[in-house]
């Protein structure tokens, strides 16, 4: 045992700040940038009117006349944040403007060239991702007031009007609640690097309140977000040109590569939160469904994909728990694990809800919404998948990790 414990104590502790995680709000930009400076006026302008020029079918003519800009004079990451947000939400409502039955198969060079130079900036990819429609684009009507829906607006916007606005700031509220438990997961690490039972028991006990608590706010999408408003509005406006038989060859970006690119859709997916969780935890899904898990991790910022990585090359959390003979820890680990499949168990009625219901409802009438339901996507999530079977699978590969004394 003695050279084990010699190995743990020459890797260095985890902590959040290495990898620009913060402490009070996770993986979210804390008071994320509202403004770029005044060179950017041409994409602020679009990008502020979105909705209305979207619903009047303007916006790929006001893109068109679009200024070529260069990003030379965004100075700071947060700018480059915003910029990417910006970008990406101009970039999804010119292509889906017309509905999918007419997307948009070639980005112009004024929109694809700065979108694809900032995006490489920050290393993740030219397409709205989970750390632009969530993580930036949030913010408070009163900071001294708490984290709460009725405290928090959304920067820029899509159709859908109140139920977008709910879906973004539920998964604002997710990613606040997921704070304790990130904080848990790093306390749990440095009690396996530096031996402490009690400070490991502690961590884990706190991590389980943490999941229930994600769990709960998870609920408040039945309070502020309409399934029909959410299936046949505002989903094409979150739908990639990856696995996506509505555009099947996906986008050219003019200017950048002859041929067309393929990006996936934002994604519950693309959340550092569960990613983390389930490598501290040890929970191994199916080839099929860890191959598109491990493509999400490429859609997020750099330091988070760092950040679990970090924790996959820690120690063995159930090694040390089965090597400890420790049943405190045990039935800690295993409430933890129990936890997150009720998480995802609740994730399924909240997708069965906002998806499947809604597709067969919608199937039944033509209801007059802009630009109308995807239906080349029925069966698919956001990001590609088809949803039902990989959540369920997701769910039931969680439960497997439950540890018995004789493991």
């Amino acid at each position: 045992m003695e050279p084990q414990s010699q190995n743990l104590k020459t890797i260095p502790l985890l902590s959040l700040g290495r990898f620009h995680i913060s402490e009070e709000y996770g993986f979210l930009l804390p008071n994320p940038l509202k403004e770029l400076p005044d060179h950017y006026r041409p994409w602020m302008e679009i990008a502020n009117k979105l909705p209305h020029l979207i619903e009047s079918h303007q916006l790929q003519a006001q893109v068109d006349k679009m200024p070529l800009l260069t990003c030379q004079f965004l100075q700071s990451y947060r700018e480059q944040r915003l910029a990417h947000l910006v970008l990406s939400f101009i970039t999804m409502g010119y292509v889906w403007q017309k509905g999918e039955t007419h997307p948009k198969e070639v980005l112009p060079r004024n929109l694809a060239l700065p979108f694809v130079e900032v995006s490489r900036n920050l290393g993740i990819p030219p397409i709205l991702v989970h750390a632009d429609l969530v993580l930036t684009n949030w913010t408070t009507r009163d900071p001294e007031r708490p984290l709460e829906i009725r405290n928090l607006d959304v920067i820029f916007s899509f159709p859908g009007e109140e139920s977008l606005r709910g879906f973004i700031l539920v998964t604002v509220l997710v990613e606040k609640a997921a704070v304790p438990g990130i904080k848990a997961l790093v306390q749990a690490v440095n009690a396996i690097l530096q031996p402490s039972q009690n400070s490991l028991l502690q961590a884990l006990q706190r991590l389980r309140l943490c999941i229930q608590d994600i769990t709960r706010t998870l609920g408040q999408m039945h309070d502020y977000v309409d399934p029909d408003i959410f299936y046949a509005v505002i989903r094409i406006f979150l739908s990639g040109w990856k696995d996506n038989p509505a555009m099947p060859v996906g986008l050219i970006y003019e200017g950048v590569s002859p041929e067309p690119l393929k990006y996936s859709g934002g994604s519950a997916a693309q959340s550092t939160v569960l990613h983390a969780f389930d490598e501290f935890l040890g929970i191994c899904h199916s080839k099929e469904s860890a191959d598109f898990l491990h493509r999400m991790r490429e859609y997020m910022p750099p330091s988070h994909k760092a950040f679990i990585e970090e924790i996959h090359s820690t120690p063995s959390l159930r090694d040390h728990i089965l090597s400890s003979g420790n049943g405190q820890l045990l039935t800690a680990y295993n409430q933890c694990v129990e936890a997150l499949a009720e998480l995802r168990s609740y994730h399924i009625t909240v997708v069965t809800k906002y998806l499947i219901t809604a597709a067969t409802k919608a199937k039944g009438r033509r209801p007059n919404y802009v630009p109308g339901p995807p239906l080349a996507l029925e069966e698919r999530g956001t990001g590609g998948t088809v949803v039902l079977s990989f959540l369920k699978s997701v769910r039931d590969k969680t439960l497997e990790a439950i540890l018995h004394q004789s493991d």
